[in-house]
């Protein structure tokens, strides 16, 4: 899909997308929970359908209600097809695979696009110490495994990624683990561990966090009846909603009677829990450091006219800000500074490059070292042909800088926001953006 941005300006109320990261959990959750799940506000994001195949080729039943809802029925972990295929999903492979090792079945677990180059070799690790036996093609996929997996203390390396982890958490609450230690090196995105913990216990399970070094389980079985959840509103995808209202309401921008019109007419982004675990709420906390008044009451975010600059931020804890956060830092005068684009390497596309390429095409000047992206911004951006390098968060934010540059800009592979919020273009047209 090809995609072309005209520059304007957006205004109204819009709800957030569904978080996939929340979805995914729910789904895995209901899964290993035997008794029937009804799970409200789900997602539909190429990432959650291929978490719901897998549930099903897993052993669940799934129904979708009249009023949206989706009705699982699970008794465990029972696979009824012998291959696990979780699309592009990074956070799918970690999750499921040790969630399908709780079978005794021989099982293949495979993917495509960019995770036949993810390095999986934590499985090859981690699981002969816990029964599992796996067959990996040098730390790659296709993963071939045989369970069932044996809950015992381990020591994981948590410097790489918070999914395996994720996945051992969900894994071990499911078979019963009591009295059993995981030990974590390093962990990063610590906020992704604190949404699965929350996912668990919503769904009946107890973990001990001692300070991210120790997980420990003291047992316990969950309540089989009826269980009623709801997905949390995405972060992710608000973040990329909240830098464009942010970027329409820049006084920069605005001559006096338009800024007027804009205050009226106003930009705000509903659907968010200002409590929640997802590491990437901490937007906030970037746009406040740029410049951006904000109102937050209840489930609401008002954006307010705002003077913009350079700002200083750490994403080494969410990494999936980088994108829509670079989009901002465009349009601030000044210099930005970024830090954590280390964790940018095995993502979609190798994102720190991507996003270096793909903004020096719109005349943003970004600088990566070692650690650090450096963000040359208020120089103006300039319309063109950018690429989204088959990468969900670059297109979006392509877009957004698009909505707001001089001239049209048109993105290549403009349809990967699929993966995680196909709504998007169809949201920020909703909105006021002209979008073809």
């Amino acid at each position: 899909m090809i995609v072309s941005v005209t520059p304007g300006r957006i205004s109204g109320s819009m709800a957030a997308p569904a978080s996939k990261s929340s979805m995914q959990r729910a789904l895995a959750a209901a899964l290993i929970r035997r008794g029937e799940t009804l799970i409200h506000g789900p997602g539909t994001s190429d990432d959650d359908r291929a978490a719901l195949e897998n549930v099903q080729r897993l052993g669940a039943k799934v129904n979708w209600e009249s009023d949206g809802a989706l009705r699982i029925l699970s008794r465990g972990v029972d696979p009824v097809e012998d291959t696990i295929h979780c699309g592009e999903s990074g956070l799918g492979i970690r999750m499921f695979t040790p969630i399908a090792a709780l079978s005794d079945r021989e099982l293949t677990v495979t993917g495509s696009g960019s995770l036949a180059g993810r390095p999986m070799d934590l499985f090859d690790r981690v699981f002969p110490a816990l029964g599992v036996s796996i067959r990996s093609h040098g730390g790659r996929l296709p993963l071939v495994i045989q369970g069932p997996l044996r809950p015992a203390d381990i020591d994981v390396d948590g410097s790489l990624s918070s999914q395996f982890l994720t996945g051992l958490l969900m894994a071990f609450a499911a078979a019963g683990a009591k009295g059993v230690t995981i030990r974590v090196q390093d962990l990063r995105s610590k906020p992704y561990i604190d949404l699965t913990l929350k996912v668990l216990a919503d769904f009946g399970w107890t973990v001990e966090n001692r300070s991210y070094r120790e997980f420990y389980f003291p047992g316990g079985v969950p309540y089989a009846g009826r269980l009623d959840h709801t997905v949390e509103g995405d972060w992710s995808g608000a973040a990329f909603l909240l830098v464009a209202g942010a970027l329409s309401l820049s006084k920069s921008r605005l001559s006096k009677s338009r800024l007027l019109e804009s205050e009226r007419a106003g930009f705000t982004v509903t659907g968010l829990d200002l409590q929640s675990t997802q590491a990437d709420k901490a937007v906030l906390q970037a746009m406040t450091a740029a410049g951006v008044e904000m109102s937050l009451q209840d489930n609401e975010i008002a954006m307010k006219p705002c003077d913009l600059k350079g700002f200083r931020f750490d994403a080494t804890e969410c990494p999936d800000l980088f994108p829509p956060l670079v989009a901002l830092a465009a349009f601030c005068p000044g210099t930005t500074v970024i830090s954590g684009a280390t964790r940018l390497t095995h993502k979609e596309s190798d994102r720190a490059l991507t996003l270096q390429e793909e903004f020096g095409k719109l005349g943003v000047k970004i600088d990566l070292q070692d650690d650090l992206m450096v963000i040359h911004g208020g120089h103006g951006v300039k319309g063109t042909e950018v690429h989204s390098h088959h990468d969900h968060r670059i297109a979006m934010a392509l877009a957004v800088a698009g909505l707001f540059a001089e001239g049209e800009t048109v993105i290549g592979e403009a349809g990967a926001i699929s993966k995680s919020y196909p709504d998007f273009y169809d949201d920020m047209r909703s909105l006021g953006a002209i979008i073809k």
